[in-house]
């Protein structure tokens, strides 16, 4: 449970120790060189508070150097504040919310918000999945409901909103493990066939439903296992979406509920944060405090300027 009483979310002194602590659980190390034997803090008047100096190369740091936070002149116990309420918020935190809650203009909380989600942003990890192990995959469309808003929407057949304009979203889902998600230029099979083959791991099986490619048994992975949901097919067995399924539905509920709009040239960000709490979640063994600790340490070695916006789509 937050307690916002606790001196690394009132003091910055405190909060200063407590991201050392989690940069530098053996004391520091220099950003520059990667010295350790001739860092000393300076602690004169004329310093700013928290300044490390290097002998070895003769450089000075911080403990925000090279990370999200390099440059803010937010107080360091608001932006562990904010991490904690971005990590513990299922369904995120807005930046409104955030601006009231820990007293920032609403400015600085957009961007701190994003700063946040890319400390969440997974590094380039290995693939998903393995021998025995099942990976869900689906795909998903996201974007206003008004369709008087948005013109390029056509309505179907059956009289219900087009997904013209919406945004392309795939998802790959380890079985009690991590969630990642793309924001996809289209859904053709080359562009999925690309995503799958480079984030699954060889052996793995695979599950969706009919809107995925089929790749020959063998080729890649152990099997490939459809259901049908337009035949109101859901689950065959062990064979179902369910889980990815989940993943959207948590996701959704958040963007509509929370954040309410979402620039197309975003959108991956805010993929990036809900697969993080996603891939860090409780079922995992992961609490709150150290889901907080976690997004604090993927903000080293990232920077994010306001010129700077992400927009990864798959080819």
């Amino acid at each position: 449970m937050l307690n916002r009483k606790d001196p690394i979310f009132t003091d910055e002194a405190a909060a200063r120790t407590h991201m050392e602590s989690i940069r530098w659980p053996d004391g520091p190390v220099c950003v520059h060189c990667g010295s350790v034997d001739k860092v000393y803090r300076l602690n004169g008047k004329s310093h700013r508070k928290g300044l490390i100096h290097c002998n070895a190369c003769d450089g000075s740091f911080t403990v925000t150097t090279g990370t999200v936070m390099e440059s803010s002149h937010v107080p360091l116990n608001k932006w562990l504040l904010a991490f904690r309420l971005m990590a513990s918020s299922k369904k995120g935190m807005s930046a409104h919310q955030l601006h009231r809650t820990i007293d920032v203009t609403y400015k600085t909380a957009w961007f701190m918000a994003h700063r946040i989600r890319e400390a969440m942003r997974a590094d380039k990890a290995e693939p998903m999945g393995g021998p025995g192990k099942i990976v869900e995959a689906d795909e998903t469309y996201y974007g206003p409901k008004d369709v008087e808003t948005n013109p390029e929407r056509k309505r179907t057949r059956k009289g219900k909103p087009g997904l013209g304009g919406k945004a392309k979203i795939l998802t790959l889902v380890e079985r009690g493990g991590k969630a990642r998600s793309f924001k996809m230029s289209d859904f053709r099979d080359p562009s999925l066939r690309k995503v799958l083959l480079e984030n699954i791991a060889a052996g793995t099986r695979l599950m969706s439903d009919e809107g995925m490619p089929l790749f020959p048994v063998g080729d890649h992975f152990e099997r490939h296992d459809t259901v049908k949901h337009t035949a109101d097919e859901y689950v065959r067995g062990d064979v179902f979406s369910n889980t990815v399924e989940g993943f959207f539905s948590v996701f959704k509920r958040g963007m509509r509920g929370t954040y309410q709009h979402c620039g197309s040239q975003h959108l991956q960000r805010y993929l990036d944060e809900f697969d993080f709490r996603y891939s860090n979640r409780m079922a995992l063994g992961v609490g709150d405090a150290e889901r907080t600790r976690r997004a604090i340490k993927g903000a080293h070695g990232k920077r994010l300027t306001y010129r700077q916006p992400r927009s990864a789509e798959p080819a």
